[in-house]
């Protein structure tokens, strides 16, 4: 063993000498060993493809930017087109695996320029604004990749929407040429203006080999069933007109043609109907006056007169679209926007997603043969299919047509739901507009539509003076098992109710609120004593009603809770002469609404009515002294989009022992009135929120043979 000092006197004055003699060596060793980690870590980690880093977006790269391709004119060209190919045989489902968001990935490829040996486009547009649009929207979409590896869905930034645009072979050629193409499998051609003159072509003629083709002009000899997607073709006028939407009803015109260049055939049939139909049936055509542009194209002439187009669309209950060159017509789009029924007159063309859509909610479609027929069958739809045909039209294009975003994103939900079937949109979902509501809930109580937990219900009877009916209601309310309090407002401020000792002896709590002032709406104020969540609308001349009934009507709430439950049913009805709704009492097989003279209701309601009654509703109701009872449907109907229900056969309402002086439904004035308040409401909603139903709810067991011991309510009053 060395010396303690030896060592610390030759130790540190050898290692600063090795460090001087070898640090260039060790440097340049470290410096080789760490790129070369660097370098296998990117070869590792490097795309392989220059696919993989070509995220789509025109914002970091315009047409003109996009690089060169040439075509060699001895480049492939894929085959025609397999007519038989079905998903099953010519998509390869397995690209898409399994996802747990059961969601496709679709890849775009990057932009490029193709061009031939001389350097002419393929395309004389190059990319189009639509064609720009849909791919935007498929990239900002959660549809969208930009790693081809997890692609189940390729997209060419080709545009192939305009066939006019297209040199045929030079397109097919330059689609072969895509990295991924394999004879086209997985991938979606995006096609709305197909063929060209002569033959106008159902399908793009662009060869295609076996990729999906979206088509706006698809007849069911091009159509492949189940592969294919029948998109519409889209309007211009979409994006640049903005048409408010109008409420359904009747319009100015029964039925309404402004298509130009139709085949003069059909043009003679048409104004055939003009000549027997006269002002039902405007034929419009193109504007000879007018010089042509954009200007023009929003014009249509009849005899000198000049419509605004698609304004005019509205003013129409049916429109007629026609084939023309094409059998897609962006005529279609147009019309639906206006909400008005299309009448389409194409045969055998594929409607546009009518594989998920129920085109029979919202046109009517019409062999070309029967054109002269076309009046006679329009005339025998009713009309409240007809209203419900506009709501749905109009809600097809906001939801389906208005935009290429909307046109893109449901052809590729489309071909999404057929690759993972089993978490599919259902036929509810396609085709059933979401209900106008307050809230974002589906139930307008927030709560599940299941029988409420609190027991029983609150009978609130709107008096004034007629003391002695008062307490019969009373005495026969109190018989029901599931009455749990009796709410009586007392309307008068000029008279006291009774003493307590004079009430009926009744074995729930009975209260008694006094008003400050003689309002209808009071019987719909949120009173602190209404605990329970159902609530009982009961006149005080209401004496006919058995136990039986009133407690059947509340087992029937407790089912719907959401909706109006009563026994007196009403029903409005257009007036066709007069041009406005009208009050209907008579005894008919429809009913639209309920009268709260008796009914159930959820106490939620009352909130609503007292609180966020639309405009001066509650003010001119108290004003006239009628009609809450009609305000509390149009509220109930407009916040849950459903019809009320009524219950028991019962129709007559009858106070034996009142007289003309005493009740206000007697008044000469009330049914007239009851017709204005229709009108009134349906203008401040701005809509006509009543349903129409043929429903009526009654106890099983009610009509059958039965001893009177197996029936649970035995006790139901006759008509």
């Amino acid at each position: 063993m060395y010396p303690s000092g030896k060592y610390s006197s030759r130790g540190p004055a050898l290692i600063p000498r090795m460090k001087t003699k070898h640090r260039i060596y060790y440097i340049t060793l470290f410096s080789v060993v760490l790129l070369g980690l660097i370098a296998t870590g990117m070869f590792q980690f490097w795309p392989h493809s220059i696919e993989s880093t070509a995220d789509w977006t025109l914002d970091k790269r315009s047409v003109h930017d996009a690089p060169l391709v040439r075509l060699p004119v001895s480049s492939p060209i894929p085959e025609r087109g397999d007519l038989s190919c079905r998903m099953h045989t010519c998509f390869d489902v397995y690209r898409c695996g399994y996802n747990p968001k059961n969601r496709i990935k679709v890849y775009i490829y990057p932009l490029q320029r193709f061009v031939d040996d001389l350097g002419v486009p393929i395309s004389s547009t190059g990319l189009s604004r639509e064609y720009n649009d849909l791919l935007s929207a498929i990239s900002d979409s959660d549809f969208y990749t930009d790693d081809v590896t997890r692609a189940c869905l390729f997209i060419p930034s080709i545009d192939v929407l305009n066939q006019n645009s297209l040199r045929i072979r030079e397109t097919a050629q330059a689609l072969a040429m895509l990295p991924r193409w394999d004879k086209g499998m997985n991938h979606l051609l995006f096609n709305m203006l197909p063929g060209g003159p002569p033959d106008y072509n159902t399908a793009l003629d662009v060869p295609r080999d076996r990729a999906l083709l979206a088509g706006g002009g698809f007849s069911t000899w091009t159509y492949r069933q189940g592969y294919d997607v029948s998109i519409p073709v889209y309007s211009p006028l979409s994006a640049d007109v903005e048409l408010p939407e109008r409420q359904p009803g009747p319009r100015r015109y029964f039925i309404l043609s402004s298509q130009t260049a139709i085949h003069r055939e059909y043009r003679a049939e048409l104004e055939r109907l003009k000549e027997e139909n006269g002002e039902a049936l405007l034929l419009l055509d193109k504007c000879s006056n007018l010089s042509q542009g954009a200007a023009s194209a929003r014009k249509r002439c009849y005899k000198g007169q000049v419509y605004d187009y698609p304004q005019i669309l509205q003013e129409s209950s049916f429109c007629v679209v026609l084939r023309g060159a094409r059998l897609g017509q962006a005529a279609l789009s147009d019309v639906l926007q206006a909400g008005c029924v299309p009448v389409i007159l194409a045969d055998s063309y594929i409607l546009p997603f009518s594989e998920v859509l129920d085109w029979k909610r919202a046109s009517v479609v019409i062999p070309e043969e029967k054109l002269s027929e076309m009046y006679t069958i329009l005339k025998s739809i009713p009309h409240r299919q007809v209203e419900e045909m506009q709501r749905q039209a109009r809600w097809f294009w906001e939801a389906y047509f208005s935009s290429m975003k909307a046109i893109g994103l449901t052809t590729l939900q489309i071909i999404n739901d057929r690759i993972y079937p089993y978490a599919a949109r259902t036929y509810e979902q396609w085709n059933n507009p979401p209900v106008v509501k307050w809230s974002s809930v589906n139930s307008p109580l927030f709560l599940p539509l299941i029988p409420p937990r609190a027991p029983g219900f609150t009978a609130v009877v709107l008096t004034y003076d007629r003391v002695e009916s008062l307490f019969r209601v009373i005495t026969e309310i109190s018989k029901v098992p599931s009455l749990a309090k009796l709410l009586v407002v007392w309307n008068n401020q000029n008279k006291s109710p009774p003493e307590e000792s004079l009430w009926p002896k009744i074995g729930v709590p009975l209260k008694v609120v006094r008003t400050k002032e003689n309002k209808l709406s009071n019987r719909f104020f949120p009173y602190d004593e209404i605990e329970t969540e159902a609530v009982l609308a009961i006149d005080d001349d209401i004496i006919m009603l058995t136990s039986d009934e009133l407690q059947f009507g509340y087992e029937v709430w407790r089912e719907f809770p959401d909706r109006l439950v009563g026994y007196p049913g009403r029903l409005h009805l257009w007036d066709h002469e007069m041009g406005k709704w009208k009050y209907e009492s008579e005894w008919t097989n429809e009913v639209s609404m309920v009268l709260t003279g008796a009914a159930f209701y959820h106490k939620y309601f009352n909130y609503l009515y007292t609180y966020k009654m639309p405009g001066d509703i509650k003010n001119w109701v108290d004003a006239h002294m009628n009609c809450e009872d009609i305000a509390m449907n149009f509220l109930v109907a407009n916040i849950t989009g459903k019809a009320p229900i009524k219950v028991t056969p019962r129709k007559k309402f009858k106070c034996p022992e009142c007289t003309a002086i005493d009740g206000l439904s007697l008044d000469q004035t009330h049914m007239v009135e009851r017709s204005e308040c229709i009108n009134k409401f349906a203008s401040v909603f701005g809509t006509m929120p009543l349903k129409v139903v043929e429903h009526r709810a009654d106890p099983v067991l009610y009509k059958d043979d039965f001893p009177e011991k197996l029936k649970s309510f035995p006790n139901i009053g006759s008509l």
